[in-house]
C-alpha cells in the first residue's frame, strides 16, 4: 500500500556530519573530503537502484561530479558548526515501477528544488524489493548568476543616530554613515562596560576595550535562504510531494493515494506507526526483537482494539437511532394517558366540592330525620311493651 513518508534533516558540522560523507553514503561510492582529509568508502553498501546530480543553470558544469560539488560546499563553509546541506528521505509508492518512480522523483526535484536555485544530489534505494525510497541532498547556500556562492547570513551592525538604534549591513553602512549613523563599540566606564559611539565616548574620555562593533547575534539572513529555511516552505514541499505522487498513481491507473497531513489533521483517531528502518527489520528476520518493531506491533494492536470499539459504538448508535421512534411513540402515549388521568382527577375534585356543599345544606334535615326516627323507635318499643302487658293473664 502506498504510504506517505517525507523526513527532512540538516547535515551540519555541529552534529558531526559531512556533506561529502552523506553523498558517498547515499550513492554507495568512495569520496574524499578535502576539508578534513577523510576518505569515505561505501562501495560495499547494497540496495542502490539509481543516482543522479541535477544542477540549476548558473551552477558550474563540473559539479555534475558529486565529489567536486560537495567539496565546493565544504570549502565555502568556514565555521565548525556550519549547515552544509539539507537532506530529504521520501518513500516511493511501491505500486509504481522503477521508471515511473524515477520520473516522479526527477520532476519533483526539478520543480521544487532545482528551479529554486539548489543543486540536488539524489539516489534511489531498495534493499529488499519492498521498501523503495529516495535520499535527496540539497545545497543550502544560494548561487549568484556567475556560479559563485552567495552569503547565507550577513553581518548586521547596530548603529545609533539621535538616540535611535538601527541595523545595517557593511554595504548599507557606507550610505548610512553619510547620514550621521555611527557604529557602537564597547568602552570601559569605571567598573562597567558599555556600548557607545566613538563620538560619545570621546566626549566622556572612555577607553575602548573591544575592536568589534556591536551587531546582531545571528546577522541578517539572505532572503533566499530565509525562504528555503522557513516552516511554510517545508509544509509546501510536503504537500507538493503528496500531490506529485498522487498524480503519478492516477496516471498509472492505480487506485491509491497518499496524504501529507497528520492523522489528527485528517480526522483519523488511530495512532500512526513509527519508521522502523532496515536495521530493526534485519534484527527481526534473525529472530531478535527490535524495539521499534515491537512498538509498531503494540500500536497496531491498539489501533485494532480502537477499530473494534468504534464498530461497536457505530452499531449502538444505529440501534439507538432505530429505537428513537418507538420510544417517542411510547412517551407520547404515556403523556396522553397522564393528561386524561389528570383531567379525571380534576373532575373528581370538583365533584367532591359539589357533594360537600350539598351535604352541608341537607345536614339539618338529616339530623331532624334521625331525631324523629329515634322517637318513632321509642314509641314502637313502648307500644310493644304495653301490648305484652295487655295479653299477659292476671292471677
Amino acid at each position: 500500500m502506498a504510504i506517505y513518508h517525507m523526513q527532512a534533516k540538516v547535515v551540519s558540522r555541529g552534529s558531526g556530519r559531512s556533506a561529502v560523507a552523506a553523498s558517498a553514503y547515499m550513492s554507495c561510492s568512495r569520496m574524499y573530503n578535502d576539508y578534513d582529509g577523510i576518505q569515505h568508502d561505501y562501495t560495499r553498501k547494497h540496495g542502490l537502484i539509481y543516482q543522479e546530480v541535477m544542477l540549476p543553470p548558473m551552477a558550474p558544469p563540473e559539479w555534475k561530479n558529486r565529489e567536486q560539488l560537495w567539496n565546493a560546499v565544504e570549502a565555502a563553509e568556514k565555521t565548525k558548526d556550519s549547515r552544509l546541506a539539507r537532506e530529504f528521505v521520501v518513500a516511493l509508492p511501491i505500486e509504481l515501477d522503477k521508471d515511473s518512480n524515477l520520473s516522479l522523483l526527477q520532476n519533483f526535484i526539478q520543480k521544487n528544488f532545482v528551479d529554486m536555485g539548489m543543486c540536488a544530489d539524489f539516489a534511489i534505494h531498495d534493499t529488499d524489493g519492498h521498501n523503495p525510497h529516495a535520499h535527496i541532498l540539497l545545497t543550502v547556500r544560494p548561487l549568484n548568476e556567475n556560479g559563485t556562492w552567495q552569503y547565507k547570513t550577513e553581518k548586521e551592525y547596530l548603529c545609533v543616530k539621535d538616540g535611535e538604534e538601527k541595523g545595517f549591513t557593511a554595504s548599507e553602512f557606507k550610505d548610512a554613515q553619510k547620514e550621521g549613523w555611527e557604529k557602537q563599540y564597547r568602552y570601559k566606564a569605571g567598573r562597567k562596560k558599555v556600548y557607545l559611539t566613538p563620538s560619545a565616548a570621546q566626549e566622556k574620555g572612555y577607553e575602548r576595550i573591544d575592536k568589534h562593533p556591536k551587531s546582531t547575534r545571528y546577522g541578517r539572513q539572505n532572503p533566499i535562504s530565509e525562504q528555503w529555511n522557513s516552516e511554510e516552505q517545508l509544509c509546501l514541499w510536503r504537500a507538493n510531494w503528496a500531490d506529485a505522487a498522487n498524480k503519478m498513481l492516477a496516471l498509472n491507473q492505480i487506485n491509491a493515494t497518499i496524504d501529507h497531513r497528520s492523522f489528527a489533521a485528517q480526522g483519523i483517531t488511530e495512532q500512526p506507526t513509527i519508521h522502523e528502518g532496515y536495521i530493526a527489520q534485519n534484527m527481526e528476520k534473525k529472530g531478535m526483537i527490535a524495539d521499534r518493531c515491537e512498538i509498531n506491533r503494540q500500536i497496531r494492536a491498539d489501533n485494532r482494539i480502537l477499530r473494534e470499539l468504534k464498530a461497536q459504538i457505530k452499531k449502538l448508535v444505529q440501534t439507538v437511532e432505530k429505537s428513537i421512534p418507538v420510544i417517542a411513540e411510547t412517551l407520547e402515549a404515556i403523556r396522553n394517558h397522564m393528561i386524561f388521568t389528570q383531567y379525571h382527577l380534576l373532575h373528581n375534585e370538583m365533584q367532591k366540592e359539589v357533594i360537600h356543599d350539598w351535604m352541608q345544606h341537607f345536614r339539618p334535615i338529616l339530623n331532624q330525620y334521625d331525631t324523629i326516627k329515634k322517637k318513632l323507635k321509642a314509641k314502637v318499643a313502648e307500644k310493644k311493651k304495653l301490648h305484652v302487658q295487655k295479653i299477659k293473664p292476671v292471677f
